[in-house]
């Protein structure tokens, strides 16, 4: 049985989801992938532990704070490459953006190969099923593009705002966004 419950946050409503009392899944109101690919049934319950940790983690984080993921028990669900980006993504540190491409050559390097795609690593960052807390709103493109945002690319940016990254080397591409 997967739990699920609301979350209002300055970005919009948030959903939180747990299974066997950890977080599975954060989407953002609207975003794709919303609800990812739950098969089991689903019950919105508003008093499950893990679920009330992350309402006060998001608190926290939403109050400027910077609150470890560690604190959470994560098991977001996805291919073991795809989990091994998103473990990637949970170390880049508040406030600072790293490059698909840099995810990319930390991966190739984890499974000893020699280069890796940065459009794969695209691909399991957009997956990302637990949004803000695995931060994938921290990666960009290497020309400093802010490309590719489940949740969409104005809450990318309200977010690295929130997070005071220095955006003046930041854009966003001209071509598909409408902001």
């Amino acid at each position: 049985m997967i739990y699920t419950t609301y979350y209002n946050s300055p970005i919009g409503k948030i959903l939180l989801a747990s299974k066997d009392n950890k977080l599975i899944g954060l989407w953002i109101d609207g975003q794709k992938y919303y609800l990812g690919n739950l098969k089991d049934k689903i019950r919105q319950n508003d008093d499950v532990e893990i679920l009330l940790k992350t309402k006060k983690w998001l608190d926290e984080y939403f109050a400027g704070k910077k609150p470890q993921i560690l604190k959470l028990d994560l098991a977001p669900i996805g291919s073991d490459f795809a989990k091994s980006v998103w473990e990637i993504l949970c170390k880049i540190p508040y406030g600072e953006v790293t490059t698909y491409g840099n995810i990319a050559k930390e991966m190739a390097k984890k499974l000893k190969k020699e280069k890796m795609s940065a459009q794969a690593i695209g691909g399991a960052v957009g997956h990302n099923p637990i949004s803000i807390i695995i931060p994938c709103h921290r990666v960009v493109g290497a020309d400093g593009s802010l490309t590719g945002y489940a949740g969409g690319l104005d809450k990318k940016i309200k977010l690295l705002m929130h997070e005071n990254v220095d955006m003046s080397k930041l854009y966003i591409p001209k071509k598909g966004t409408a902001l």
